[in-house]
């Protein structure tokens, strides 16, 4: 799998920005469900030109949905994806994600 297959997109909320702006600097990306570890660390590695030290994977399930219509209330589901939690070597930054 290509790097840019691999890393779908940030994870932009309160926690995941409260994690970026500590001392530790965590990002959290949308992978792809398939990827391992080391393929995301390499991803991460060739895509910003940082140094990844950990990766923690979680598998994110899909939040129950309602839908209205002739029939009455339809039950659905959103997809499941697949959260990677990256932690950089001191003192580096990923560009794109701080908008600097």
């Amino acid at each position: 799998m290509r790097a840019d297959q691999v890393i779908i997109q940030p994870v932009l909320t309160e926690k995941s920005n409260l994690a970026r702006e500590s001392e530790t600097k965590k990002y959290t990306f949308k992978v792809d469900p398939r990827a391992n570890k080391f393929e995301i660390m390499q991803a991460v590695k060739e895509l910003f030109s940082v140094t990844p030290v950990k990766c923690n994977v979680i598998s994110v399930k899909g939040k129950p949905k309602y839908t209205r219509g002739k029939g009455g209330h339809i039950l659905g589901t959103t997809g499941d994806w697949k959260k990677a939690i990256i932690t950089l070597a001191k003192g580096e930054v990923i560009q794109a994600v701080e908008g600097i």
